[in-house]
């Protein structure tokens, strides 16, 4: 059974910073793509980050210099590192495990950013 479960969500003020965690468990994880995609009220899921199995990343704009994903293969885990964070960051936030038409998710974590 694959489990991908999302933690280190939570109230942040702006400016602030939060790690986000997402331990797999099922999957082969070395050979997946991870990625982080969030989903704020009334908007579409957009993927904030993904890392590849090379270890390559690639962000959305928005947060380009303020995030960092990263991979820990032998813990079954990848991170998102926020930091400088704004209200519009506020948004349930998703893992994601994608290899080959194969895509899982987590159940998510919200994440608020407000003074």
């Amino acid at each position: 059974q694959v489990q991908l479960v999302e933690s280190g969500g939570g109230l942040v003020q702006p400016g602030g910073s939060l790690r986000l965690s997402c331990a797999a468990s099922g999957i082969r994880f070395s050979w997946y793509i991870m990625g982080w995609y969030r989903q704020a009220p009334e908007k579409q899921r957009e993927l904030v980050a993904h890392i590849s199995r090379d270890y390559s990343t690639n962000y959305l704009d928005s947060v380009n210099g303020r995030f960092t994903i990263s991979r820990d293969n032998a813990k079954n885990t990848v991170y998102l590192q926020m930091n400088t964070m704004k209200p519009e960051d506020t948004a349930v936030y998703y893992c994601n495990a994608k290899d080959w038409g194969t895509e899982y998710w987590g159940q998510g974590t919200q994440v608020t950013v407000s003074s």
